[in-house]
């Protein structure tokens, strides 16, 4: 593909409007971190291989066909951290058209991404071993990430891409997120998963891409009379966050909302894939 750019856009922009899921590309068959840096633009694999080994991820060459030359190209290391491991290696031209910040199906919390960003060597591809399956296990998860964060620091990344939601983080943003995950035990939701603003034909609507990776389900609801986006985020994100934490909601439910008189209505539909959670807002005072 062809490198665009520099490409302006704000935080808010991982709320699109106007781009139903509908013509979305298929969610990836295994999850993959993408970061551009500084340090990889001007170092060569061999310096890059020196300073993982710096770093302490122990790398070691290993053989395509592996299943991370899907989304890498060119020489594939195997890099481990506490129990995680990973390959990595220059991202492949799927991986970079499917991260490609102008495509609508694209989501970003970023500021603006380098004109070269996927020039050749510009940018690295990092594929948790186990692929979905490391999902299921939050200990594995937790190390991939804090690996990001070392790999952040090493290659001096400026952007982060997370591919089960396919969204662009501001990656120092990303790693602070992360060290606070370390402490707190809560998930940098908005920089995991992509909030979706769309029109459903009966109203505007916000929908999760990427929460059912860790969670199992999506989540779609209706935006009320008198929201704004970013209010609807809010709620949905604290929602996602309780999934994310406690696991999916398995049966309709009515629990109380932020605000006081505020109420929220849970309803599973199991008949989509991946698994959705229709959520109504409605409120005592009407």
């Amino acid at each position: 593909m062809r490198c665009k750019g520099p490409l302006g856009l704000g935080a808010t922009d991982i709320m699109q409007a106007g781009h139903s899921d509908a013509s979305i590309l298929s969610v990836p068959p295994e999850p993959f971190a993408l970061i551009i840096g500084g340090a990889i633009r001007e170092g060569t694999p061999s310096a890059v291989e020196a300073g993982l080994r710096r770093m302490g991820l122990r790398p070691e060459s290993v053989a395509d066909g592996t299943g991370g030359d899907t989304w890498a190209d060119g020489p594939l290391f195997r890099l481990r951290f506490g129990s995680a491991s990973l390959l990595a290696g220059q991202a492949s031209a799927a991986a970079l058209d499917l991260a490609d910040p102008l495509h609508p199906s694209t989501s970003l919390l970023a500021s603006s991404l380098p004109r070269e960003w996927c020039a050749p060597g510009h940018c690295w591809a990092f594929v948790p071993e186990g692929g979905d399956r490391s999902a299921a296990d939050p200990v594995q998860m937790r190390e991939f990430f804090k690996t990001m964060v070392l790999l952040i620091d090493l290659f001096d990344a400026s952007h982060f891409f997370w591919s089960p939601a396919r969204l662009w983080s501001d990656a120092p943003q990303f790693r602070a997120s992360i060290a606070e995950m370390l402490k707190s035990g809560m998930p940098p939701v908005l920089h995991l998963v992509a909030f979706r603003h769309h029109d459903t034909g009966e109203g505007a609507a916000v929908r999760t891409r990427g929460l059912a990776h860790f969670g199992g389900q999506e989540l779609e609801g209706r935006i009320p009379s008198g929201w704004t986006v970013a209010e609807m985020v809010k709620r949905l994100a604290r929602l996602a966050l309780d999934i994310i934490i406690n696991g999916p909601v398995a049966e309709p439910r009515r629990v109380r909302g932020l605000d006081a008189g505020e109420w929220v209505s849970l309803a599973p539909r199991g008949t989509e894939a991946p698994p959705t959670v229709l959520v109504e807002f409605d409120s005592d005072f009407g």
